[in-house]
């Protein structure tokens, strides 16, 4: 009678969180990006090279990356000039080839949004946006910036390389949670709860820890995050579709890989995010990713480590007491809620020290232990990790 007791309490208070009485801020359904993006159906019907290219919604990255390594570089240009948005967001494509196509199709989309801008049929508000926009892709066009991905479509998604990733000995991939998009992906006020600004301070921190050896760290906005923590929040159904999209990243990064010598990437996975590589670990083997690290986690849909089935190392920050996320009950309970905290003893990850850090987004902060731990995990030296 008493776990029947406790499982309707957190019924309760899952009801609770949801409902948005609890400080929770109640948000819209969002619409679920998936799929290629526009510009596919003109790729398949390409029949320049007398050949089938790889469709982009099927073919799996290492069958891309056979097929690129295939061409001439003349050949790739080509392809990358005329189908920019499918070959920027084609994981197993060469690298430097998506940063060259990704940078032609955010300078079309800045074009579209300064026409828009200039359009005297649209409301005030409509102008705003569109200038907003433009001003965003300006940015991304920024010499020196390397865009990986780069998706228009809805709130827009975008994954940054900080790092020359071909040159890397050791790698990060960061997956973020709530509120993320094209818009907040590198916003400047509450820096360290943006992959921007996780990647950049992960980085900063790996180079002083091992000054001399290329690191590279890849900040992926790459899956349509909940918005405020409503419903979205409280169930799997964005992390699921997220899942697949990390799962190709991760195969596209070994497939496209320039040294098949160096390690695989450490992922770190915060908020909802540890939610999105939950629910990818059991198609993640250690070729893909060597670390798994969830921070601000809210459960990884999974009551243990082995309930991940997965190769790589699993971490869990200890959560610090400014945490809020600490105050959402641990349930899966009738499609609601992300299951076992993954920093309680049960669950099995190994527990990395945050001294230092404060509230859901301090964790990346210079000078916390938290940041120092996860270099050393990034950089392989997991004996440093206390």
């Amino acid at each position: 009678m008493g776990r029947f007791k406790r499982t309707l309490v957190a019924a309760a208070l899952a009801a609770t969180v949801v409902a948005g009485t609890a400080g929770w801020a109640v948000s819209d359904e969002q619409a679920v990006v998936t799929g290629p993006p526009a510009g596919a159906e003109a790729w398949r019907a390409d029949h320049s090279l007398h050949r089938e290219l790889p469709d982009p919604a099927t073919a799996a990255p290492r069958t891309v990356a056979a097929f690129f390594a295939g061409l001439t570089e003349a050949q790739r240009k080509d392809l990358a000039a005329r189908h920019a948005l499918v070959v920027g967001n084609l994981d197993g494509a060469p690298v430097p080839l998506r940063y060259e196509a990704n940078a032609r199709a955010i300078a079309a989309e800045r074009e579209k949004a300064q026409a828009r801008v200039a359009d005297p049929g649209l409301t005030r508000a409509a102008r705003e946006e569109a200038r907003e926009r433009a001003d965003r892709c300006e940015r991304l066009l920024a010499p020196g910036r390397r865009i990986l991905a780069f998706d228009p479509r809805g709130r827009g998604q975008v994954a940054e390389v900080y790092g020359d990733l071909a040159a890397a000995r050791h790698t990060a991939v960061i997956v973020p949670g709530s509120d993320i998009d094209l818009r907040t992906f590198d916003r400047t006020k509450d820096r360290y709860g943006t992959p921007a600004g996780m990647a950049a301070s992960l980085r900063a921190e790996m180079e002083r820890r091992a000054p001399g050896t290329p690191t590279a760290v890849i900040a992926w906005a790459g899956y349509t995050t909940p918005v405020g923590l409503g419903v979205d929040a409280a169930t799997g159904r964005l992390a699921q579709a997220g899942a697949v999209r990390l799962e190709r990243l991760l195969s596209g990064l070994a497939a496209a890989a320039a040294s098949p010598a160096a390690p695989p990437p450490a992922v770190f996975c915060h908020s909802y995010g540890s939610v999105v590589c939950g629910l990818a670990a059991p198609s993640v083997d250690r070729t893909e990713a060597a670390d798994l690290v969830a921070l601000g986690s809210p459960g990884m849909r999974a009551d243990s480590v082995a309930g991940l089935h997965t190769g790589a190392r699993v971490w869990a920050a200890a959560r610090n007491s400014s945490d809020w996320i600490g105050n959402v009950p641990n349930v899966d309970l009738f499609g609601l809620g992300h299951g076992t905290d993954p920093t309680s003893p049960g669950f099995g990850a190994r527990i990395v020290p945050t001294l230092g850090a404060h509230g859901h987004t301090g964790y990346f902060a210079p000078g916390t232990d938290s940041l120092r731990n996860f270099a050393h995990i990034a950089l392989g030296a997991y004996a440093s990790v206390r």
